[in-house]
């Protein structure tokens, strides 16, 4: 059996990835790597380091005899404004260490980039897979020169390094942060502890989002799929469905009728004023079968469900 390494691990995306690639493959195959964040009570293997410091990788990789990475770590659009150097640092440092480790012991990796990547040039509908990509953050800056890296190093190299460009990811297993899409995780928390909820985005703001079962599903199946069919190295679009807030409000009303939500935009608004309302992913779909199953009213019923179970709340 491979081993496999997943940094931030217990982050969004981590946190479910890790436990779906633990039934997969079994506990002691997967290697989960957190930084400053860990769950308490995980039930695994538990490595803690910064993957700025590429010694370290390099002996966990040696230390378990990884094959595959899954490497997660990055500070996001609205932490990486306030600190744009730490986040250059974590993630284009922390990227570029794990492609040369890559070559050097031939690993498989998978890199997620993000719909930062495009800016306020690039068509908002049905955006294409090839088209400008002129980001308005260091978030999106770091997701394009990662893009760039990995497609760099499989040319280079021979690397077999995979992405997908991640739309918005809901979760209701992760409280939210202050991240530009997280209104959605806000609003449902909100509603389903009876608290009245402030949305940093308008009413009117569409966005693509993507429930993170499909986006876990997403991220091992392009994973399995056999290296020939692979034709993009740099990223691949990734969709599943598009909404505004005012839509996602009314989905939730549909579970949670007593739902206040006041609209206040901030400085998260002109963030998500760059990015698509719409994504074209006909090519991730084409080549490696991608196809969503969560609908927005599939997603929110599952949400609220599990969040009232998690809350204790009939």
């Amino acid at each position: 059996m491979k081993k496999i390494l997943v940094t931030g691990a217990f982050g969004q995306i981590g946190s479910e990835l890790v436990p779906a690639l633990q039934k997969k493959f079994g506990k002691d195959q997967v290697v989960a790597m957190g930084h400053k964040t860990v769950t308490s009570n995980f039930d695994g293997i538990l490595e803690k380091a910064d993957t700025r410091d590429k010694d370290i990788l390099a002996s966990i990789i040696k230390k378990y005899d990884i094959v595959d990475v899954y490497h997660l770590v990055s500070l996001l659009s609205v932490g990486g404004e306030k600190d744009p150097k730490v986040t250059w640092d974590i993630n284009v440092g922390g990227l570029k260490n794990i492609l040369e480790l890559g070559v050097e012991f031939g690993l498989k990796i998978f890199w997620p980039s993000s719909i930062a990547a495009f800016g306020s040039t690039t068509p908002r509908d049905n955006t294409p897979q090839e088209t400008i990509l002129e980001p308005t953050t260091m978030y999106g800056v770091t997701k394009v020169t990662g893009e760039n890296l990995c497609r760099y190093f499989n040319i280079k190299y021979g690397l077999d390094v995979r992405s997908v460009r991640y739309p918005g990811i809901i979760s209701w297993k992760t409280p939210p942060s202050a991240g530009t899409t997280e209104y959605t995780v806000a609003m449902l928390y909100d509603g389903v502890q009876g608290k009245g909820n402030t949305c940093w985005l308008g009413p009117d703001m569409m966005l693509p989002m993507m429930y993170v079962n499909d986006a876990i599903k997403a991220t091992i199946d392009l994973m399995d799929t056999p290296v020939l069919k692979i034709k993009l190295r740099g990223s691949y679009n990734l969709a599943a469905v598009s909404f505004t807030a005012k839509q996602w409000e009314e989905a939730i009303r549909k579970h949670i009728p007593d739902l206040k939500v006041s609209y206040k935009p901030d400085e998260r608004q002109k963030i998500a004023d760059s990015w698509p309302k719409s994504i074209d992913d006909s090519q991730a779909r084409a080549d490696w079968g991608w196809k969503h199953e969560y609908s927005l009213e599939k997603m929110t019923k599952e949400m609220v469900e599990n969040l009232r179970k998690e809350f204790s709340i009939s």
